[in-house]
């Protein structure tokens, strides 16, 4: 049996740790890992090879507030089939920071980096429809995107707005790309992982009652579950389907597809 692949963003983590290493423990998965920390990446890498005896586990160094790092890890895979694409990772800086391109950190990373990765891997994907899927790990925690200063370059600043601004991003944007591949045998759905204490969670001074173990339930559900398998453009949460107010707003949400495509 071919392994399946899967891509596993802000792999190392609290939650996108405990996903790879869910995901790792069936021996017919290749799982690929990418982080932004090399150090921290390759200690993972070791550990969940280590814990799971699967030896199908890679990691990548990637930038995801940097399209161009973003292609190059895409360059990598050249034409690997690819399943599933986990797109996990997240940033919360304390103070409006600005990517290499002078683009707002939180948005460059945590909206346009899961529209890059989409991009840069989307034949990758296509070489595994109909069953190829995309996840985005979201939250409830979501609201109060501005089409008009996605950057902050007039509002105030404050990691909790922009990192609330970009969940609502990743919710509405996950609806935009259902409907793109909605003939092309790749589903697209999106989460709220649970509440466990990370780093990210710290940085907005929040805790969480949850393990990552628990918070990493949801994702991996909607990459492997055959209940799944038909459902595309749809929130999740506690790994059942949500209503979502954000996706109701059609020409808004065409609207912020549209503005990403161009960064």
């Amino acid at each position: 049996m071919a392994k399946k692949t899967f891509i596993v963003t802000g792999a190392y983590g609290g939650i996108g740790k405990a996903i790879c290493e869910i995901l790792a423990q069936d021996h017919n998965r290749q799982i690929i890992l990418a982080g932004r920390n090399e150090k921290a990446l390759n200690t993972t890498v070791e550990e969940i090879k280590a814990k799971t005896n699967n030896p199908a586990i890679q990691g990548y160094v990637v930038d995801f507030s940097s399209r161009r790092s973003i292609e190059n890890f895409a360059a990598q895979l050249k034409d690997q089939p690819v399943d599933v694409l986990i797109n996990n990772h997240a940033t919360g800086p304390q103070k409006r920071e600005v990517n290499e391109d002078g683009i707002e950190l939180q948005f460059a990373t945590n909206v346009l980096g899961y529209v890059w990765m989409t991009n840069a891997l989307e034949n990758n994907l296509k070489r595994c429809a109909p069953h190829a899927r995309i996840v985005n790990v979201a939250s409830y925690w979501a609201g109060g995107l501005d089409i008009d200063d996605l950057e902050f370059k007039r509002r105030s600043y404050t990691t909790d707005a922009a990192y609330q601004q970009a969940k609502q991003a990743n919710r509405m944007l996950t609806l935009a790309y259902a409907e793109k591949y909605l003939h092309d045998g790749i589903t697209v759905n999106v989460c709220h992982p649970g509440d466990s204490n990370t780093k990210l969670s710290n940085s907005m001074g929040f805790g969480g009652h949850e393990t990552p173990e628990q918070s990493a339930r949801t994702p991996v559900y909607l990459a492997t579950s055959d209940d799944v398998a038909k459902i595309t453009g749809k929130y999740f949460r506690d790994c059942k389907v949500q209503n979502d107010s954000f996706m109701k707003d059609r020409e808004l949400v065409q609207k912020l597809y549209d503005i990403c495509q161009k960064y």
